[in-house]
């Protein structure tokens, strides 16, 4: 089988997809890169700052945010399966005006992931902070630059196989330890109890911290950009080569279409189990021990401050476990963004016509290149803001608008891209009307009370 060119769709890379869950077990890979890019960014920051600043009460947000977007997630999976088409390709085929060669929606999401550029400063950020505790002597804004040139390095030549296995095994052994000291805390004073966890699901949201749970509303579970990502992975992994190009009429291609649609649908509900479950834990810690002792993370201090959640849970003998995990897992973030956004990027420009994408070589010119200059801007950014937190939760925010263009996509795909005998179910139709209106929603009330 020929798996240079995942973009590319050729009848002799067709592929039977498994029929037993196990079988569909060993094809998993995608909705896991997402869920490495989402932990650091999201949970360690975003949801242990919202769970300081407003206690117990915003529960309800973290559960919405991680459980009504994988309905617009699996619709931009089918579309990719179906089409062999990037997110690029398929905006670019949305009805509606047009500059040049690319649709209003891609210029857009343009403009928003390069302001979206300020939130993963603030994660690199965070990385160097880290870096300097472990290693004193180092200078925070030379610490920042050396973290972008390992994670440059990591991807200049990055195929997805090692972005699939490295992402995986950077996130596994600190979410074990995060569960861990859930579990723990509850021999200290600062057991959860269940009054804690029902004040959470009483749909409130206090003024001061609407800010807050919009930026982690936007940054938990799948975000708008790892949403478009998504379909970038699911190319890489091979779905959609394996189904091979449509042919009307054929009952072969629409059996082996529902056959790795299916995989693809358990991928990305196994993935949201692991994340949400992890979401949860982080949000808890923050808002049973940061929020009672009154500690919100901010500046050069969000590590030491972060690391109490772990501390009063297991002890000061932790802490340097929990930097060493912090580094790992806001390592991992950086990894598997930068991984994304050197495709994303490249995408646009073939869109706009700068570049061919589906040109191998083209593509991984492109790739290699923004591999090296997308770190690079973020530690610059950092170097001139240094406020990690700020820089992430803005990210949050614009995240949220993303998503309202995501959402239009979605809904766009669901009904003008109907393949015949891929017909969605009824139940299927409802959880993504539910899902787009929840994230409509909570977008547009959050960008309101932030005017």
């Amino acid at each position: 089988m020929n798996t240079s060119n995942p973009y590319q769709l050729d009848t002799q890379d067709i592929q039977e997809p498994p029929l037993s869950f196990r079988g569909r077990l060993t094809h998993l890979g995608p909705g896991f890169i997402l869920s490495a890019s989402i932990v650091g960014s999201g949970e360690l920051i975003a949801t242990t700052t919202l769970g300081a600043e407003a206690g117990f009460v915003t529960l309800w947000v973290i559960l919405v945010s991680c459980l009504v977007k994988v309905a617009v997630q699996l619709e931009f999976g089918k579309q990719a399966i179906i089409s062999g088409k990037t997110s690029m390709q398929l905006f670019n085929e949305l009805s509606g005006p047009r500059l040049g060669q690319a649709h209003w929606s891609i210029w857009s999401f343009l403009s928003l992931m390069i302001l979206k550029i300020i939130q993963i400063g603030g994660i690199i950020g965070g990385v160097a902070i880290i870096a300097t505790l472990i290693f004193p002597q180092l200078n925070l804004i030379l610490a920042a630059y050396i973290i972008a040139v390992m994670v440059a390095l990591m991807i200049f030549q990055g195929m997805y196989a090692f972005i699939e296995k490295f992402s995986l095994t950077l996130i596994a052994l600190f979410s074990l330890f995060t569960l861990y000291s859930l579990v723990a805390l509850q021999a200290t004073d600062y057991m959860i109890h269940w009054s804690d966890i029902f004040s959470g699901l009483r749909f409130s949201l206090p003024a001061e911290a609407v800010g807050v749970a919009i930026a982690a509303f936007g940054i938990t579970g799948v975000g708008g950009d790892e949403i478009i990502a998504y379909n970038y992975w699911c190319l890489e992994k091979g779905y959609a080569r394996k189904t091979g190009p449509y042919q009307p009429g054929d009952q072969a291609w629409v059996d082996r279409a529902k056959g790795w649609i299916k995989v693809m649908q358990l991928d990305a509900i196994a993935s949201m189990t692991v994340y949400t479950i992890l979401t949860i834990a982080f949000y808890l810690l923050g808002a049973a021990v940061l929020h009672r002792t009154g500690q919100v993370p901010e500046g050069y201090e969000t590590i030491n401050i972060l690391s109490e959640m772990y501390t009063q849970a297991l002890g000061e003998g932790v802490k340097n476990i929990f930097v060493a995990g912090a580094f790992i897992v806001l390592f991992s973030t950086l990894f598997a963004a930068l991984a994304a956004w050197t495709r994303l990027f490249s995408d646009i420009f073939g869109q706009i016509g700068w570049i061919n994408y589906l040109n191998q070589k083209h593509r991984r010119r492109s790739i290699a290149l923004l591999a090296w200059i997308l770190p690079l801007t973020w530690a610059t950014l950092y170097a001139f803001l240094q406020l990690p937190v700020v820089m992430v939760l803005i990210g949050g925010v614009i995240t949220s608008v993303i998503l309202l263009f995501v959402v239009y996509a979605a809904l766009d795909f669901r009904y003008k891209k109907v393949v015949a005998g891929i017909e969605s179910s009824k139940s299927y139709d409802l959880i993504l009307w539910v899902s787009s209106i929840a994230i409509f929603m909570l977008a547009i009330y959050g960008l309101l009370k932030l005017m």
